[in-house]
């Protein structure tokens, strides 16, 4: 008994393999039709239907040019389909399988690309939340995506979209900085405002939200009595804006100016 016990799995394992599942329609299909199935079905907008092709690609078939670039197509599908971790998952594999890979620049791109559309739900959308409760990681994610595209492939084609994107993002995440140092100014947190504005200065110097961190540090420093750093903070202000409605006091024409956010 012990031993019949001991071979039923295998005659299990012998049955299934002559009773092959006929519930798979794509079980004869080559990896070049497998392909030309998932890229169809892409191109129909068809994301699920395409991730299952790419996958069954992959599983059957994981070496050779058709399955590289299922890897690097699932990751555009899981993108339209809106599921950014997935997105991300298959793009990091798909750099580190093949980092000398033609679509390398590619992968980076829309790496990019899925978190500036996570970005863009945080500053582009502006649903009601406040911005002092929202994580500006995907901004920076995105950021350093488009980064090192523009970086390692300056000729790509993609780059000086990377580099349009990175523009906004350096202003957004200099605005987010902004935004928060305002927060801190309305309930008196002076030293936190500083600090906030001291960081969006020093690392977004050339975003036009600059202009405002300069101003809240002459204020916050003001706040706090400390007259050589206020002091400071306005002659840097008056020598990059000399026409700044901050230092005019157009902006505070309808009141005060921690009343005109």
């Amino acid at each position: 008994m012990a031993t019949i016990a001991a071979l039923l799995p295998l005659l299990l394992l012998s049955a299934c393999g002559l009773f092959p599942d006929k519930g798979d329609p794509t079980r004869d299909w080559s990896a070049a039709r497998l392909y030309k199935e998932a890229k169809d079905e892409l191109n129909s907008g068809s994301y699920e239907q395409a991730i299952k092709y790419y996958e069954s690609l992959e599983a059957r078939f994981p070496y050779g040019a058709y399955s590289q670039q299922a890897q690097i197509e699932s990751a555009y599908a899981y993108f339209k389909q809106g599921e950014a971790a997935s997105a991300i998952a298959a793009i990091d594999r798909f750099l580190k399988l093949h980092p000398s890979h033609s679509s390398t620049d590619y992968a980076y791109y829309l790496k990019g690309l899925v978190h500036f559309n996570e970005d863009m739900g945080l500053f582009g959308k502006f649903s009601g939340q406040d911005l002092t409760e929202r994580d500006p990681k995907a901004a920076r994610d995105s950021f350093d995506a488009f980064k090192e595209l523009a970086r390692r492939f300056p000729d790509s084609k993609y780059t000086p979209d990377a580099v349009a994107r990175m523009k906004y993002l350096v202003n957004a995440l200099a605005s987010s900085e902004v935004h928060v140092a305002r927060w801190y100014m309305r309930r008196g947190a002076y030293i936190a405002a500083a600090n906030r504005a001291q960081y969006a200065l020093r690392y977004y110097p050339e975003a036009p939200a600059i202009e405002e961190a300069l101003f809240v540090m002459v204020k916050a420093y003001d706040a706090l009595g400390m007259n050589q750093l206020r002091d400071d903070a306005e002659r840097v202000m008056r020598r990059n804006f000399p026409k700044s409605a901050y230092l005019t006091g157009a902006a505070a024409a309808s009141g005060p100016w921690w009343k005109l956010w």
